[in-house]
């Protein structure tokens, strides 16, 4: 079998930054590979076309062009003729595309198209009460229902999925993987009542929430610390810098407690998750988040918001905790309540990592979509018979 990949990010030095996408394809595509089945993953709106195999996954990388009128239309009817040319030469048996803006659009195959939800532009600003643009609608829902199936990376991100484009589809839930052998517990000294959050500055992932919640934290925990890292974004409502948002909302107090890091190599974050005390990620919009994943997975103990996915993953009062981010004091009293037990922590981060590896891990999820692959080709093929 020989499984294809369209993406706009994938973690590679010659492409352009990637986020958890990219991290969710490379993992996925990683497992297949173990599994000797090939793959091949086209990485388009890139800065040149090069190919290169890397841990026996073959990255194709589409440069952008942009045509002066209907770009949207003729780009992916340029990218569908590089893709089905490709399935010809190399006899790929399926297509995987994820949901964001719609980037299948217009496009069809001669095998089988499965589309990912891992979040799509209408999903997040349903979630966060914003309006969409028309023209990101219907690239998405067009997607959407040219799709010969449909698989959600949590029942909760399926569900709204559905009610907000109005489709018919039955969607399958196959949950996000982490390679547990690559993220696990390090040996490495951990910085005493430091907090951790890694990801996007942005508003959405509730960083917002985190300054109130972290100004009640070094009220009653004075030597409490809190590290960001991540790029800074544009916040949407306000059309500024969200990390300036974010250090407008801290007290005195607690701006001197906290520490910046815009980025850091992907390799280099687990020793980062490693030295922190607690990590806390108190998001409002996600499907199923790589860095919970990866947090739990390094037997960290995690204060996390309890919206929709969360259930999905997280086991309140098991794994760590699961609040409101709204409900600061609450927040901040699961905080503290982990700061002063190592004992706590340390059996949430142990509980943490045997939730990942029984439910989470590479393995059982590759297998997951091996079975759904097999069955999308061997309903399509029976469909053409």
């Amino acid at each position: 079998m020989h499984i294809g990949f369209l993406t706009p990010e994938f973690p590679h030095e010659r492409l352009k930054k990637s986020g958890g996408l990219g991290t969710s394809i490379k993992n996925l595509a990683e497992g297949l590979v173990s599994q000797d089945i090939k793959v091949t993953v086209f990485v388009c709106w890139q800065n040149s076309d090069f190919e290169v195999i890397e841990s026996g996954v073959r990255i194709v990388s589409i440069s952008k062009k942009v045509y002066p009128f209907f770009n949207w239309h003729f780009e992916r009817k340029r990218i569908q003729k590089i893709i089905q040319n490709d399935i010809h030469t190399t006899k790929i048996n399926l297509i995987e595309a994820p949901d964001w803006t719609g980037i299948s659009a217009f496009m069809k195959f001669s095998v089988p198209l499965i589309i990912r939800l891992n979040g799509s532009d209408g999903y997040f600003c349903k979630i966060e009460n914003r309006k969409q643009k028309w023209k990101h609608f219907f690239l998405e829902k067009k997607a959407l229902k040219n799709a010969d199936a449909i698989i959600s990376v949590s029942t909760y991100t399926g569900k709204l999925t559905k009610y907000i484009f109005g489709l018919r589809h039955t969607i399958k839930t196959i949950h996000n993987s982490i390679n547990i052998d690559d993220f696990k517990p390090l040996h490495e000294s951990v910085n005493d009542n430091q907090l951790l959050y890694f990801g996007t500055i942005i508003r959405k992932k509730g960083v917002l929430e985190l300054a109130k919640t972290f100004n009640l934290v070094v009220e009653k925990k004075h030597d409490a610390e809190l590290l960001l890292i991540g790029k800074d974004s544009n916040d949407i409502f306000e059309n500024t810098s969200t990390l300036s948002l974010f250090n407008r909302l801290l007290s005195d107090k607690a701006k001197n407690k906290v520490q910046y890091i815009k980025e850091v190599p992907y390799q280099d974050i687990k020793k980062y998750i490693a030295r922190a005390s607690v990590i806390v990620l108190p998001s409002f919009a996600e499907a199923f988040p790589m860095t919970w994943l990866e947090a739990l997975a390094m037997e960290k103990a995690l204060v996390s918001s309890n919206i929709g996915w969360a259930n999905e993953l997280m086991i309140d009062g098991k794994t760590g905790y699961t609040v409101d981010p709204k409900k600061h004091e609450e927040f901040a009293n699961k905080i503290i309540k982990l700061l002063d037990s190592n004992q706590l922590r340390t059996e949430f981060g142990k509980n943490g990592r045997e939730h990942v590896a029984a439910n989470f891990s590479t393995q059982i999820i590759t297998n997951k979509n091996i079975e759904h692959y097999k069955n999308s080709i061997a309903l399509l093929a029976e469909s053409r018979s």
